[in-house]
């Protein structure tokens, strides 16, 4: 694959670049630059992360790139999440594995590692420590929506003041070229990029992907995770699973998937903020060479979408009916998950311990 191929894939589909020359420099000069992708392991996943991640995932794969997907067990502990178990934490980011196995980030593509793997060497809490003490706390405050949490908090525990810190370790104790997320995930990797300055560390390039949008639409907010107003009301909007009828878990049934994209918001000729174009634009497309529009004869028959711009000048002229691109989405997302659902159908173990724990936390 030539050079301008494999820069075209790492640009994709992405929010930000930080920044395109440094990736240009890097494809130019390393054979296989190293990336990585931070998960936490905090309950079932919707397709805003089981997807569209992967999707980004495969391209880095693709484009050349030592790809680790990093399963964050300490950083989820340190979040609270699934109540601080240490044990359904682990038990969370095996099913992870699962799914991103499941759905082509197999072990001979990618390096599945915990953060328990380095978590305890002395080397990696020596770096947190570099980090704490090259940074304000103010700098670090700035930092803590990563985790999810307003920057208006007051009450906070104080080993959530550590987590930005060993976000930004882990890209140096891994020797990161480019550290990969969603845009909320930002300060983080602009903290770890000014650390670098002043520890004189290799400098990270940043891969940022959009926030899949809610099936529910835009959300307007008080609380404030980003100064940003616009990046405020993505955060805000973003699919989130404790919303159910507003995201589609990557092993939801067939019709689960139909009922909620029917219910979804989807207002005619309307392209931006629209959630299913925006399933089309961030999943479908990577994943598929075309969209099938399934419209009955009399209304103009089946239609084929070969990519997203096409598609998104049909939708505005209103040349297409929200009903049969839901129709059209929902046909597509069902095929992409299907090796999920197999897969759990074939080993349930994982998942219904998971359904478990999500019933008693």
């Amino acid at each position: 694959m030539d050079l301008q191929k494999r820069i075209d894939l790492v640009m994709r589909n992405t929010a930000e670049v930080v920044t395109p020359q440094e990736i240009r420099t890097l494809l130019e000069t390393n054979n296989s630059p190293k990336a990585y992708w931070g998960f936490e392991c905090s309950g079932l996943l919707h397709i805003g992360i089981g997807l569209v991640c992967s999707a980004k995932i495969k391209d880095m794969v693709n484009a050349g790139f030592k790809f680790t997907i990093f399963l964050a067990d300490w950083h989820s502990w340190i979040n609270n999440k699934l109540g601080g178990d240490m044990e359904n934490i682990r038990t969370c980011g095996e099913y992870l594995k699962q799914i991103f196995t499941a759905l082509g980030l197999t072990p001979d593509k990618v390096e599945f590692r915990w953060a328990s793997d380095i978590t305890d060497k002395v080397e990696y809490w020596e770096k947190v420590i570099r980090i704490a003490k090259s940074v304000s706390v103010k700098r670090t405050w700035r930092a803590l929506p990563v985790m999810g949490r307003e920057t208006s908090m007051t009450d906070i525990e104080t080993a959530w003041v550590f987590y930005p810190c060993m976000q930004a370790a882990d890209v140096f104790e891994m020797d990161i070229d480019v550290a990969c997320s969603g845009i909320d995930q930002r300060k983080a990797h602009m903290l770890a990029r000014d650390v670098a300055e002043k520890l004189k560390w290799g400098k990270p390039s940043c891969i940022h992907t959009p926030l899949l949008i809610g099936l529910q639409g835009p959300q307007t907010t008080e609380k404030m995770f980003d100064e940003n107003a616009d990046l405020n009301v993505e955060i805000s909007s973003k699919m989130s699973k404790s919303i159910p009828q507003s995201s589609i878990l990557v092993h939801d049934a067939p019709e689960e998937i139909a009922a909620k994209i029917k219910n979804a918001y989807c207002p005619p000729k309307v392209v931006k903020n629209n959630p299913i174009l925006e399933l089309a634009r961030l999943i479908i497309f990577p994943e598929k060479d075309c969209l099938e529009i399934p419209r009955p004869a009399k209304y103009g028959g089946p239609e084929t979408l070969e990519n997203f711009k096409h598609l998104e000048t049909t939708y505005s002229e209103g040349k297409i009916h929200p009903l049969d691109l839901k129709n059209g989405v929902t046909e597509s997302l069902v095929e992409i998950l299907k090796p999920v659902r197999e897969h759990f159908s074939r080993h349930p173990e994982t998942l219904e311990k998971m359904l478990k724990i999500e019933i008693t936390r």
